[in-house]
């Protein structure tokens, strides 16, 4: 089992509880992003950096992430690939992407962005709260404990 991380837009908070829980239990990561990353101490920490352009780094997650790992990302496109293929994925803010709520939120973000787009909406997804943080380190002690007990997360 491994953790990879959709790096590039994941707050430095969350990637924090990832690298410590990592520790805790011996388990690797993978940081994917477009762009170099900041050295880490860790030999269980990999920093991957994949080619600029479009969807690069979720093409590789989603190439390469087996249905074992945990996925984090708040890209919900990417969310949505790793759970058609059966895999694990979580949003920095602690939810869960299942087959029942992933293709809502791909719907409800696609009318966001035509809303935005035309005009009617502005801004994205609200602050990042310690409600959040606390939310994420507990969501994932759940996802990990079951995963690590080989039962899949509902």
């Amino acid at each position: 089992m491994k953790i990879w991380i959709d790096a590039d837009a994941c707050p430095r908070v969350i990637k924090e509880i990832i690298f410590r829980a990592s520790e805790r239990l011996s388990l690797p990561v993978l940081l994917v992003a477009n762009k170099c990353l900041s050295k880490h101490n860790s030999k269980l920490i990999e920093s991957i950096v994949v080619a600029d352009g479009f969807d690069v780094a979720d093409d590789y997650i989603a190439e390469h992430a087996s249905p074992e790992d945990l996925v984090i990302t708040a890209d919900i496109p990417l969310a949505a690939r790793i759970v058609a293929n059966g895999g694990v994925a979580l949003d920095p803010r602690g939810e869960l992407y299942t087959e029942e709520n992933v293709g809502e939120r791909l719907s409800i973000r696609d009318l966001m962005m035509e809303l935005r787009s035309e005009g009617f909406a502005q801004g994205g997804p609200g602050q990042f709260s310690l409600t959040d943080r606390q939310r994420f380190a507990s969501s994932l002690d759940s996802m990990l404990t079951l995963m690590l007990r080989g039962k899949r997360p509902v």
